[in-house]
């Protein structure tokens, strides 16, 4: 991270505070993914064994080969029940004769799993079928949901598709309700099957709060929330400033913003879609009103350069960065360094077992410029 901001960036870093880790790096996550495959990864022993191998796996794609899976029997990234969840989908499928999908002929029913839960407990489990089969469909969740009453909600969709990205499909509620709810300080956050929601919920309240930290608000300031998915950080420190406007371009993530502001009864928050290239223009300016802090949360490819002259043209006194990608981060920041001077960089481990870090990084304008 610090290699990057010195090295691609060129920046003159006033104070590198130290990493914050995590109390326990295993069964973090909120959200898996699991795919189901008829061709599943065999090792050399099952290769050159005589007896009779089960092919049907669920688990994870081999890298470099999409249609291959890594058969898994116990996941070391989410707290239980997920392990016992999904093995015991995979043996009732195989019990039952359902059939696992082939990414390569594409074909089958059973295609992917996703199980989502919450720091208090709630679960989500979402399975995606290939094509539909009501019986063999009712006949799966209906099992799902008598064997663990304590999952939350249990969605399904059916996805012909040649990919299994989810954003374009419809998802239908089999049993309970369509969300579950997470909590980030005194805030609650429905989560929908296509929410993005920081996939280490204990970190990303830390991560948060640094960004919070760093934005030092008083209360009078009008900020932006620039890339701001579900809404979190703009709600986070709605209660710091005197209004927040976020801005994202996935319709259905402003459409919880909006939903979760009503549901935690913040009245100074103001969220719309738009791609920001094109949208964080003049008017945008105009009709919100000059921002005094801007937080911008961009994806790993970091901020579109028409966002960076907006930026630098809008002016405001702080900027705090948060990036998943500190390389991007750091080009970013380059085309911003003689405006603005960075005074404080910490990274966040938001992913044990990898070597991805989330880096927050505070900007203040610099006096010349005045």
């Amino acid at each position: 991270m610090l290699h990057n901001l010195k090295n691609i960036g060129k920046l003159d870093i006033k104070e590198v505070l130290p990493i914050l880790g995590v109390e326990n790096p295993y069964y973090y996550r909120n959200k898996m993914e699991f795919s189901f495959s008829n061709k599943r990864w065999l090792t050399s022993e099952e290769i050159s064994s005589e007896d009779e191998i089960e092919r049907n796996g669920l688990g994870f794609h081999k890298p470099n080969m999409w249609d291959k899976v890594v058969d898994i029997n116990k996941c070391h990234l989410q707290a239980d029940p997920s392990n016992e969840i999904r093995n015991a989908i995979k043996i009732f499928a195989i019990d039952h004769e359902l059939e696992f999908y082939d990414p390569l002929a594409q074909k089958g029913f059973l295609r992917t799993l996703m199980i989502r839960n919450t720091l208090r407990g709630e679960l989500m489990v979402l399975l995606q079928f290939y094509k539909e089969h009501q019986e063999k469909r009712i006949l799966l969740l209906s099992f799902l949901k008598e064997r663990f009453p304590s999952i939350t909600s249990i969605l399904y969709c059916i996805n012909i598709k040649g990919n299994d990205s989810l954003y374009d499909q419809d998802v239908f509620c089999f049993y309970g309700q369509n969300y579950i709810t997470e909590h980030l300080g005194k805030l609650q956050f429905k989560i929908t099957a296509k929410s993005f929601y920081q996939t280490n919920p204990k970190q990303a309240e830390t991560l948060y709060a640094i960004g919070k930290q760093f934005a030092n608000l008083e209360g009078t300031e009008t900020a932006y929330d620039l890339y701001s998915g579900t809404g979190t950080i703009a709600l986070y420190i709605a209660d710091q400033c005197a209004k927040v406007i976020g801005v994202e371009s996935v319709p259905e993530a402003i459409d919880a913003a909006k939903e979760n502001a009503l549901f935690n009864k913040i009245e100074n928050a103001y969220f719309e879609v738009g791609d920001m290239k094109d949208c964080f223009n003049d008017e945008f300016i105009e009709r919100h009103g000059k921002a005094d802090v801007v937080i911008t949360d961009p994806p790993r490819n970091g901020m579109h350069i028409d966002v960076v002259k907006q930026l630098l043209k809008l002016s405001p006194k702080k900027i705090v960065y948060i990036s998943c990608n500190s390389a991007t981060q750091a080009r970013d920041l380059e085309l911003m360094k003689n405006d603005y001077s960075v005074l404080k960089s910490q990274a966040v481990d938001m992913f044990p077992q990898t070597h991805h870090v989330e880096n927050v990084v505070l900007l203040q304008r610099n006096e010349i410029n005045e």
